[in-house]
């Protein structure tokens, strides 16, 4: 009996598929980790100094490819710290994913693969290390570095170099040119020369009846020694300034009269002098301002002495024994005086003693080197009385009685 309502089989409809519906294997966790870092193989190579057909063979869990078994837990473990990834989480996947094993040190398969000695096979050719392969990076050429807008820039500069180098040379071509202007009359060429002495020469081309006279000794002597040298012309330059009087023509022909005048005065005063002088008379005029009186320090005792300037200026520093004296200078602003021992210092002014400076041992400063101050400052001394201090004055100034 056929069931007439009987449903059809359903046929499955394949339902999209998530994230979690697919395998996630190891390599695929260390190739993403390896992107997003921006490393290839071959830096991985480079820096971890791994080779990286093992850097692939960890990614694809094959551990066929490594010569030896027992390097692979440490290769897989420093290339999953370098993706900074748990060693040994991602040891023991590679291990379940590739079904590896840890071997002791003296199994077979701890060895290193040797290949048998009886059938040679071809060398394995290593991807990575040819350079030319399609997967490495290459450098730009000589000619990829060249842009098309640059060699017309360059051919215009080249052409302009060369049209100013062409003009240069043309320029030095015009000016080292010597052009000969053609002239009315044909010079004539002398064919026979004649010795200096000769009267005349012979010139091809001219008539024979003409004669061209020698010059003599003397003109050529002329010709480098001119007449005008014989004899120089010399012209005053003053004359006319020589010619003013400066009495009658000037800004001071006004005052000449009274120059006049005062210089008669002197002449006069002069003939009265003159003749004074010659009756006889006691008094002569005087000319000259009498000499300034003179200041001398001398010393009684020995005294340490410094004489300064009014701007600082040491003039006098010495130690005077008893009976050396020094003049002070006449200046225009009185020097000061410094001393060690006040008691053994004293001042004459034109032969009067004047004094001490200070008592005896003493320091005195500041004291003013001036006739005026002296006079002023210090009580005369009577030389009389003191036969020590009068004794010195005579050994200093080189006076007796």
């Amino acid at each position: 009996m056929i069931r007439r309502w009987s449903k059809p089989p359903v046929e499955e409809q394949e339902q999209p598929r998530g994230f979690d519906d697919f395998e996630l294997k190891l390599g695929d966790v260390m190739r993403g980790e390896r992107a997003t870092i921006g490393k290839s193989l071959l830096d991985v190579q480079r820096e971890l100094k791994i080779k990286a057909t093992y850097i692939a063979a960890i990614e694809n869990a094959d551990p066929s490819v490594f010569e030896t078994q027992g390097f692979i837990a440490g290769y897989v473990r420093s290339y999953a710290r370098y993706l900074n990834l748990d060693p040994d989480w991602a040891f023991s996947r590679f291990c379940q994913e590739s079904g590896f094993s840890v071997a002791h040190g003296m199994s077979p398969q701890a060895s290193t693969k040797r290949p048998a000695k009886v059938a040679k096979q071809a060398p394995v050719k290593d991807p990575f290390a040819d350079p030319n392969a399609s997967f490495v990076p290459r450098g730009q050429g000589f000619m990829a570095r060249i842009e098309p807008g640059a060699l017309g820039s360059t051919a215009v500069l080249m052409a302009l170099l060369g049209v100013i180098g062409y003009g240069g040379w043309a320029v030095l071509q015009e000016v080292q040119k010597v052009k000969l202007a053609p002239v009315d009359q044909t010079p004539g060429v002398i064919s026979e020369v004649a010795p200096l002495g000769g009267e005349s020469t012979t010139v091809a081309g001219m008539d024979e009846s003409l004669s061209l006279a020698t010059p003599s000794a003397e003109a050529l002597d002329r010709l480098y020694r001119p007449q005008a040298l014989d004899v120089p012309v010399l012209v005053p330059r003053d004359g006319p300034i020589a010619t003013l009087d400066p009495r009658t023509v000037g800004a001071l022909a006004g005052e000449t009269l009274a120059a006049e005048r005062e210089d008669i005065l002197n002449d006069m005063s002069n003939l009265i002098a003159e003749a004074a002088l010659s009756e006889g008379e006691d008094t002569p005029v005087q000319v000259t301002a009498e000499g300034a009186p003179e200041l001398t320090l001398v010393a009684v005792l020995p005294s340490w002495v410094r004489v300064q300037a009014a701007d600082g200026s040491v003039i006098f520093e010495k130690i005077l024994n008893a009976g050396e004296r020094y003049v002070v200078p006449a200046m225009e602003q009185p020097p000061v005086l410094r001393t060690g021992n006040g008691g053994g210092v004293y001042f004459a002014v034109n032969g009067q003693a004047y004094g001490p400076v200070g008592s005896s041992g003493s320091v005195v400063k500041n004291v003013a080197l001036s006739v005026a101050d002296v006079s002023e400052s210090f009580a005369a001394v009577d030389l009389a009385e003191n036969d020590t201090v009068a004794q010195m004055f005579r050994v200093a100034l080189n006076t007796t009685e």
